[in-house]
């Protein structure tokens, strides 16, 4: 009975931070901006929650079916570190597609520039074309140049893409802004070529890891499922595992699945160019 009590707490608790997440109003024109600092803080914040929900359950169950409080604790805290250490694709593919998104970009502004002359026309332009993974910057860019100055507006406009490549098509915008723009279209078409060439290289680099990542997460579904199956029906064997001399085992055997897993995820990530156009969207 505990044990059923403890899981339809668990279950209430979830739904209940469910359906406070999808009833968060939210604008329906509303565009957010994506800054230097990373996610907006409403959203790190739903993010905590879930995390903390997900840890505290994982926690409660355990600590219901085996009443260790070591494997609580483990459980715990590898149901709120889960989602870093065995995701992160859907981020890697989001980060690709913004840079072929700038790639894609930097072809249009030169294509257009080429068929009607002006940057700034050609900015404007573009905005509602743009690549959908940058659309909601360059439109704002584009809004942006009907109140201020080219450069100012074009260095908000990297703070916002946030981007190593979206710092190189900044910069010789910048430069065509500041001089003569005879050798934009050139230089855009390199800019884009070598962006997609970094998207390549990356994939390649992703596909090559792949199958480690895969027989990570097999072998940690394994063991998960063989730990389960042994406390379900481990019976007197696992009696030793009650005392302090247990726990402490316990506790070693989870310090080295933790060393193990951020191990793994260092390795998994691939380390992105440093930003030079860092500014905060201060003006110039």
């Amino acid at each position: 009975m505990a044990l059923v009590a403890g899981l339809l707490g668990v279950m209430f608790a979830l739904g209940v931070v469910t359906l406070v997440v999808a009833l968060r109003p939210v604008a329906v024109d509303e565009i957010p901006e994506r800054r230097a600092e990373g996610p907006p803080l409403k959203d790190r914040f739903e993010n905590l929650v879930l995390r903390l929900a997900l840890g505290v359950s994982l926690a409660v169950v355990v600590g219901v079916v085996t009443r260790w409080p070591m494997a609580a604790l483990i459980m715990g805290a590898a149901g709120f570190l889960a989602p870093s250490l065995l995701g992160g694709e859907a981020q890697r593919k989001a980060q690709l597609d913004r840079v072929e998104g700038v790639a894609a970009w930097a072809e249009m502004l030169r294509d257009t520039m080429a068929g009607s002359g002006g940057l700034e026309q050609s900015i404007i332009a573009t905005a509602g074309v743009a690549p959908v993974t940058i659309r909601p910057e360059v439109i704002r860019l584009a809004a942006r140049l009907e109140r201020e100055r080219l450069a100012p507006a074009l260095r908000v406009f990297a703070d916002e893409l946030d981007d190593p490549s979206g710092d190189l098509v900044v910069a010789a915008l910048l430069l065509a802004a500041d001089k003569s723009p005879k050798r934009l279209g050139d230089l855009l078409g390199r800019l884009a070529h070598s962006a997609r060439e970094e998207v390549n290289m990356r994939l390649r680099i992703d596909a090559g890891r792949a199958r480690t990542r895969t027989s990570v997460k097999v072998i940690t579904i394994a063991t998960v499922v063989f730990a389960a199956l042994l406390v379900v029906l481990g019976g007197d064997y696992l009696d030793a595992y009650d005392t302090f001399t247990g726990q402490l085992v316990i506790a070693v055997i989870g310090a080295c699945f933790a060393t193990s897993f951020s191990w793994l995820s260092r390795a998994f990530k691939i380390d992105t160019s440093t930003r030079f156009l860092r500014t905060d969207g201060a003006g110039s």
